[in-house]
C-alpha cells in the first residue's frame, strides 16, 4: 500500500485559494459597511507593532473555529448564523486563505480573505488605529 504524495504548503495554499472570491482592501471596506465582519486573526505582537482595523473582531488564529461556529457554544454573539460574512485578515494574505477555507468547512460558505491582509489595507491607507491607541498596546519604541 503507498501513501498518498504528500502536498507543499503552496499547493495546498493555491488549492485554499480556488474556492475563494479573496477581497481587495477597499473591497472588504465597502462589504464591512454592508455587514461583514472584518475578522484579525493577526498574533498579539503583530497587533501592538502595527495596530488594528478599527471595528474588526480580534480572534486569534487558534480560536477562530470555535468563535465563529453558529453551533459552537463558545461563539461570539456575531456568528449568528451561517450566513454572516466572515472576512479573515492576516498579516499578509496567506494564513488567512487557509483560515477561511476552515471556516467554510464549518458551513460558513461566504467566508473569505482580504488579499495582501492587513498589510495592503494600510498600504491603501484605509482607517487604522496606531498602535499608541490601542489599549495596552506599545507606547515609544520598547
Amino acid at each position: 500500500m503507498s501513501l498518498p504524495r504528500p502536498h507543499g504548503i503552496d499547493e495546498l495554499l493555491a488549492r485554499a485559494r480556488e474556492g475563494l472570491t479573496r477581497l481587495t482592501a477597499h473591497q472588504a471596506q465597502a462589504a464591512a459597511a454592508e455587514g461583514a465582519l472584518l475578522v484579525d486573526i493577526r498574533y498579539a505582537a503583530l497587533r501592538d507593532r502595527d495596530g488594528t482595523i478599527p471595528g474588526a473582531l480580534v480572534i486569534e488564529r487558534n480560536e477562530l473555529e470555535w468563535r465563529l461556529d453558529p453551533q459552537c457554544p463558545h461563539r461570539l454573539p456575531e456568528a449568528v448564523d451561517h450566513d454572516i460574512t466572515p472576512i479573515v485578515i492576516c498579516n499578509e494574505g496567506y494564513a488567512s486563505s487557509l483560515a477561511a477555507v476552515s471556516l467554510q468547512a464549518l458551513g460558513l460558505h461566504r467566508a473569505t480573505d482580504l488579499e495582501g491582509g492587513f498589510q495592503s489595507w494600510r498600504a491603501a491607507g484605509l482607517p487604522v488605529t496606531a498602535p499608541s491607541e490601542l489599549p495596552g498596546g506599545v507606547h515609544g519604541d520598547s
